[in-house]
């Protein structure tokens, strides 16, 4: 068993780091000030690989694996979580695009969106319906030219902002075999959004409702087969659980290479803090329940490259654990930090809330822990 990276994984990784502290970390301050991205900034990414990173390369994709989407995740995170999980929200919209659009609608879309061009959201969540997926009652009726859209999501990262939003609706009867999925694109008629949320996190991500008023959508924007819609968001989920933990994993080691360097710098009592064998101990804490984070999220993502018929369980329990050790370590590091954790220059607040959502998004870490359940149960 080996649990070094290969040198093409670390050159993934670097070239994500370098990319991110060069042209983001500077200026995710003032981007959350601001409550949006630049829009600029996603062909740059774009140019890397990254607007389609397990599209197959058939699709003009870069074909990689799970576990090697995570390093991408992990590296960008280290710069802004915000900007690193509104890029795994697109590529969760790419690869099902690639896995089961048609020819014709691949053709016609995916370039832009591989080159980041065309930016994606994702329309799943709606305002009575959250961890009860199933049951959303976005409805897309059957017309002789396609389908007429009319509902309501909720919290949709990019909303108003994105060029195209992947839309799960009811085509049929109740529950989750009468679910398709809609390609949507920004101009439509009848497509509206709400006024941009006031989150506690993940404010340079504008996020709104999205609202379908008889949005007439072509037949060619049916992604996939109709009725298949719900196995579709769920199979992006598991790769998105992976996705939003890596984000959590490159902030909290993101806070806590800065708490190091802190520590090394503040004095008390006559020492640096970081002498003191009290936080010495906290410092290891930290860092052990960091690797351990780090060792369980690439384990999930290895079986889920493989296929392992676990795989579903080790991405629910990789996301719950991830996540919620990622917020205890970058709390942890605020608290360090003393009252200059609390100042938004240091950087370490805005970390604490950015993940905070980590533990709610993709799926909450009580389903999570759900899910867990259901596989021991069912292989007892």
């Amino acid at each position: 068993m080996d649990f070094a990276l290969s040198d093409e994984q670390t050159a993934i990784f670097d070239m994500a780091h370098a990319f991110g502290q060069q042209h983001i970390a500077p200026f995710a301050r003032q981007w959350e000030g601001d409550g949006t991205i630049p829009k600029t900034l996603w062909p740059e990414i774009g140019a890397l690989g990254f607007g389609g990173l397990y599209v197959s390369e058939d699709g003009g994709g870069s074909g990689l694996g799970r576990l090697d989407a995570t390093l991408v995740f992990e590296a960008l995170s280290m710069a802004c979580p915000s900007v690193a999980a509104f890029l795994s929200i697109h590529n969760m919209c790419a690869k099902m695009l690639d896995s089961f659009g048609d020819e014709a609608l691949k053709a016609r879309v995916l370039p832009d969106i591989l080159a980041l061009n065309t930016v994606l959201s994702y329309c799943l969540t709606e305002p009575g319906a959250g961890s009860d997926a199933a049951s959303l009652t976005t409805r897309a009726t059957r017309t002789n030219q396609g389908y007429t859209l009319n509902g309501t999501k909720a919290f949709i990262s990019g909303g108003g902002y994105c060029d195209a939003y992947v839309v799960m609706a009811r085509t049929g009867a109740d529950g989750p075999k009468g679910i398709s999925t809609l390609y949507v694109e920004d101009g439509t008629p009848g497509l509206s959004f709400g006024a941009l949320e006031e989150k506690m996190g993940w404010r340079s991500q504008p996020t709104a409702q999205v609202q379908f008023d008889d949005c007439k959508i072509p037949a060619g924007n049916l992604v996939g087969v109709e009725g298949d819609g719900f196995k579709y968001a769920m199979m992006g989920l598991d790769g998105g659980r992976l996705n939003i933990s890596a984000c959590s994993l490159g902030a909290a080691q993101a806070a806590l290479t800065m708490t190091l360097n802190y520590m090394g710098e503040r004095r008390a009592f006559g020492k640096t803090i970081d002498q003191f064998q009290g936080l010495q101990f906290r410092l290891a804490d930290m860092e052990i329940e960091l690797q351990a984070a780090r060792v369980f999220l690439r384990q999930a993502a290895w079986k889920l490259d493989t296929g392992a018929p676990d795989a579903s369980k080790f991405c629910a329990m990789a996301k719950k654990f991830v996540t919620e050790a990622g917020s205890k370590i970058v709390d942890q590091c605020l608290q360090l930090h003393g009252g200059y954790g609390y100042l938004a220059e240091y950087g370490i607040e805005k970390l604490v809330r950015d993940l905070r959502v980590h533990q709610i998004l993709e799926g909450t870490n009580e389903i999570m822990r759900v899910i867990v359940a259901r596989h021991m149960l069912a292989n007892r």
